[in-house]
């Protein structure tokens, strides 16, 4: 057992180990999340000091041993550097990290998730976009990757695609205008809002990150996402709460 193998991922989050040494955690392609140890990468003339800090992307050259992973060399194709250096992007960008690390899973297929990661933070470095919509748009692309997401393409209720103007938590899904009136949790929605959750669903991921909501809009993305969040977590996300916090 044991040998190299190279993969292409993301540092999502980095910790000292003795006087020298680093453990990251990787969101990989081809092994999904896993844990490897950068021995003397904390050394000022370490090879591998480039890969020590959360939101390296690039190719990992690791050995592959009978309980961990031993990162021998590390290609970086993007730092994110600028990310570090802007407020409260940052916050945001450690938030995706965090929560791409609490739905990783090791030998799982995470090529979808890696993708949006690395789409969405360049997306924080766009002028153009939102914070608040590219927050929405990873947490609830997320939950259609994690196979989590809400009925959106017709009513839950009555089966109807016709006038969906409403949004319930119990049912877990979009309903029509009739059938929104009868149910006690039901949000109402105007149609850009039901579209623009249509929307984050289906589109290709290169196009995810194209398009601007007005501010009434905005507001029922938040209310629908935040609470699916709520239902979805078994447990705090630091990083969400600081968000939480920052937007109150």
């Amino acid at each position: 057992m044991g040998g190299s193998i190279t993969v292409t991922g993301m540092v999502l989050s980095s910790m000292p180990v003795g006087d020298y040494d680093k453990r990251l955690v990787l969101l990989t392609k081809e092994k999904g999340k896993i844990t490897a140890f950068a021995k003397g990468i904390r050394r000022p003339n370490s090879h591998l000091l480039a890969a020590g800090n959360p939101f390296v992307f690039g190719t990992f050259q690791l050995y592959e041993g009978r309980s961990s992973y031993n990162l021998q060399h590390v290609s970086v194709r993007s730092y994110f550097t600028d990310l570090a250096k802007k407020q409260p992007e940052i916050y945001y960008g450690f938030y995706f990290l965090e929560l791409a690390d609490y739905y990783g899973q090791e030998n799982a297929d995470e090529g979808g998730m890696l993708n949006l990661l690395y789409l969405t933070l360049h997306a924080l470095m766009n002028p153009n976009m939102d914070n608040p919509l590219i927050r929405r748009i990873f947490e609830l692309r997320t939950l259609v990757i994690q196979g989590e997401y809400p009925q959106l393409g017709a009513c839950v209720s009555c089966g109807t695609k016709e006038n969906l103007a409403a949004f319930s938590w119990n049912r877990h899904g979009i309903l029509c205008k009739s059938c929104g009136l009868q149910v006690p949790d039901a949000s109402g929605l105007e149609a850009a809002a039901v579209y623009a959750l249509q929307y984050i669903m289906s589109a290709p991921l290169q196009k995810l990150y194209t398009f601007a909501v007005k501010p009434v809009i905005q507001g029922q993305l938040d209310r629908v996402a935040g609470r699916l969040m709520e239902q979805a977590l078994d447990r705090k996300i630091k990083s969400r709460e600081i968000l939480e916090v920052m937007s109150s």
